[in-house]
């Protein structure tokens, strides 16, 4: 007989000490996970196994990080109560893979430069450790959540504050760019820059490049995008150069609508259950309109970057024949400063937006 999801997670995990002596309350927040500058104390029947464990799992520290708070050792304990709570295990569908320590949710807030009276926008806040930690910030947060289960423990988690709001949403259906316009018309500006929201978010890594082509032409809303994600894709996004075999055009898209950043690695050993890759937080400062590169259209411009990458190892003025004939993309190439041999891999974000606005015609 098949055990329950609940029952596998009891028996592949060290016990758990009941909640009431794993938490000290010391702040006005309903806490599951973390509570900054707080130390957690564990029950004795537990303490030798499930100590050592913690360790090797949330990489125990008293560094101070961020803006002064300590990582709490006990994020171990407190997911596992937390999803207990709710009798959930961890869905691999859904890519949930939960944060043990609370010092990498302090680094990806002080990567956003949070404080207080921003509007900060959260996927899949799971069991909400770094939305307390946004919270202590002096943050609203507008979390976006598609599991039920977990969007109901979050909501009750926060229900004493009115610094929060759950929507139980799939982020790469919802219309998110009309649920934060409404959101910051709702709330009087403290400064001009309190006029953009900001997005920090540990994102299931099965999402990383949807969510990303949703937010970065945000920069209308949207000041900065802070996010966790698997380090290999944190590194074709930020660090990938011309005439390498990871340029595509998804670079030239990051760089058309931002400046990104390579923050900072996390070990895979940080997340509960631990994925079979390492991640990386990357952080990227939105462009606002006014400052993308100028185009005649960027619907037509992607469409053409899109076709020069389809045949990769074709010269441009093949592979970009059906917009206009090869001559005319040879002397535009000409135009450009690149030879009339060239191929996509070749040409930079600021190549592609002359050589768009000399063959295409809208």
């Amino acid at each position: 007989m098949n055990s329950p999801p609940l029952l596998l997670l009891q028996q592949s995990l060290p016990p758990i000490s009941p909640i009431e002596n794993l938490i000290q309350l010391k702040t006005p927040l309903p806490v599951h996970n973390s509570i900054p500058g707080a130390r957690t104390p564990v029950s004795s029947s537990s303490s030798s196994s499930s100590l050592s464990y913690i360790r090797a799992c949330a990489g125990k520290t008293t560094r101070r990080v961020g803006r002064g708070r300590r990582g709490n050792p006990d994020d171990y304990h407190a997911t596992l109560t937390a999803l207990n709570s709710k009798g959930r295990f961890p869905r691999k569908s859904l890519g949930q893979h939960y944060m043990l320590d609370s010092e990498i949710n302090e680094q990806l807030t002080a990567a956003a430069n949070v404080g207080e009276g921003d509007v900060v926008l959260e996927i899949g806040p799971g069991t909400g450790s770094l939305t307390n930690v946004l919270i202590s910030a002096g943050a609203f947060v507008l979390a976006i959540e598609k599991d039920p289960f977990m969007a109901t423990l979050v909501s009750e988690r926060f229900s004493e504050t009115e610094r929060f709001k759950v929507l139980k949403e799939d982020f790469v259906k919802c219309h998110i760019h009309s649920h934060m316009s409404s959101l910051l018309a709702s709330i009087e500006p403290s400064s001009a820059d309190s006029r953009y929201a900001k997005v920090v978010a540990n994102i299931p890594f099965n999402i990383s490049t949807d969510v990303v082509k949703q937010l970065l032409p945000m920069g209308d809303i949207f000041s900065e995008v802070v996010l966790l994600l698997q380090e290999e894709t944190a590194l074709r996004l930020v660090e990938s150069f011309m005439r390498t075999s990871e340029y595509r055009p998804i670079n030239i898209f990051v760089n058309f609508y931002s400046d990104p950043q390579f923050i900072c690695k996390v070990p895979r050993t940080k997340f509960f259950p631990q994925p079979n890759v390492d991640a990386a937080v990357v952080k990227f400062k939105l462009k606002q309109p006014v400052h993308y590169p100028s185009v005649s259209s960027t619907k037509s411009f992607f469409s053409m970057v899109n076709s020069a990458f389809n045949g990769k190892r074709k010269m441009l003025r093949r592979s970009l024949q059906h917009i206009c004939t090869p001559m005319e993309i040879e002397n535009a190439l000409g135009n450009v400063g690149r030879p009339a041999t060239s191929r996509p891999e070749e040409l930079s974000m600021d190549d592609f937006v002359k050589l768009h606005n000399l063959i295409v015609k809208v």
